[in-house]
């Protein structure tokens, strides 16, 4: 294949978001929603609360009745959270009221029951109370009928909770997209298998793996395909019906036409296959038919940075998610980098709790316990200058892979 200019990382991750289209939906009960993205906004099927109630224990009163104190009133009835008090509040009285109960017709405040000496059927208020004081209106969180929750929203515990109390039990969400992975390589074996002499243990594709199901897809690991023709066509075709194909390793410089020139032969369209960054500058993005592939490269570190920005985004994409895949922050260096080449760097660091993201000593693309140890990537854009320790630098986070 002719040779191809190096296209930058932002140009990469438009060319691949931008080819991406969200799958189809489905309805899921309330309770495994958590993490799903809608499909569609949530509106309320209920007013919130539903009437006027009360926010404290204490009385249902008049304001008027207790301008002035220390005011003495008769205690004519309870109004409990679950029930109600059925008559009207007149002057001179009270409602023995609890947290979430409805306040009752003619009272208009709610004296505190700390503020407040109980005897028998009277009650003294002692401290003064003005008008709508601890009242929680009708409808003051929600209405039926208000869009609370929108589409392309991802789920968190509080967005279950808000759904369970608009009385949703069924929301409609992204299906997970499906993403085929493809290994590839002679030297590959899975872990716990015998390993020969010059071969490694296969890491990627767990790796993505973990990584598809944090994102809310589902890997589909198709295996490792030896380095022949028949082998990649024959695992490849296991593709179909997949949203995405995603293959590990035959995308360097010295192995590149393995997997586009096989591939190719199963239809895939090449877009791009070299990006500006360091680590993972062999990427392949193309179509294989009308499935999306991304070729990540078969170097460990590689191909999980690769991942970490183009595949989370990627599914971000296939479910609709509004503003998903965007991890970057920008925090304060902990010490000095020598200026950048023309490639992007993405430098394993460490990240302290207040925001000091200091580089790692030894960038070797091939280790992986460094990676595992990092708490972001800084970004080095391309000639950047010199920077020192204080510096603020964009990094990308890492937690939540």
């Amino acid at each position: 294949m002719a040779d191809q200019p190096l296209i930058t990382v932002e140009e990469a991750l438009a060319r691949i978001t931008g080819a991406l289209t969200p799958v189809g939906a489905e309805f899921v009960n309330i309770a495994q929603a958590h993490g799903r993205v809608l499909a569609e906004a949530v509106t309320s099927n209920r007013t919130q609360p539903p009437f006027a109630v009360s926010a404290m224990d204490g009385y249902a009163v008049r304001a008027g009745d207790v301008a002035a104190i220390p005011a003495r009133l008769t205690v004519v009835g309870q109004a409990p959270a679950g029930g109600a008090f059925g008559g009207t509040v007149g002057p001179g009285q009270a409602v023995r009221i609890f947290t979430g109960g409805p306040v009752p017709k003619g009272a208009d405040t709610i004296v505190i029951q700390e503020n407040t000496t109980a005897d028998g059927d009277q009650v003294t208020v002692t401290q003064p109370v003005t008008a709508g004081r601890h009242i929680r209106a009708e409808g003051l969180d929600f209405r039926t009928g208000d869009v609370m929750l929108a589409a392309g929203r991802r789920l968190g515990a509080r967005d279950v909770a808000l759904a369970a109390a608009m009385n949703v039990p069924w929301l409609q969400v992204r299906r997970r997209p499906r993403i085929a992975l493809l290994a590839t390589g002679d030297e590959l074996v899975r872990p716990g298998e015998s390993i020969g002499p010059h071969q490694i243990v296969s890491s990627n594709a767990l790796g993505l793996a973990a990584m598809i199901a944090a994102c809310g897809g589902e890997a589909i690991d198709l295996g490792i395909a030896a380095d022949n023709r028949e082998e990649l066509l024959s695992l490849a075709q296991g593709a179909r019906g997949a949203d995405m194909l995603i293959t590990l390793g035959g995308a360097s410089v010295g192995d590149h036409d393995l997997v586009q020139s096989v591939l190719g032969e199963a239809g895939l369209k090449v877009d791009f296959w070299k990006v500006a960054m360091r680590p993972g500058k062999p990427l392949i993005f193309g179509h294989m038919n009308a499935t999306p592939m991304l070729g990540l490269p078969g170097n460990p570190v590689s191909s999980m940075v690769c991942a970490l920005l183009f595949v989370r985004p990627a599914i971000a994409a296939l479910l609709g998610e509004a503003g998903g895949g965007n991890y970057t922050r920008m925090v304060t260096l902990g010490a000095g980098m020598a200026p950048n080449d023309n490639r992007q760097d993405y430098v394993r660091a460490s990240l302290s709790a207040d925001g000091v993201a200091t580089p790692f000593t030894v960038q070797d693309s091939a280790m992986l316990s460094s990676l595992a140890k990092a708490g972001c990537l800084i970004i080095r854009p391309p000639h950047a200058p010199a920077a020192k320790a204080g510096d603020t630098v964009p990094v990308l986070l890492l937690d939540g892979d």
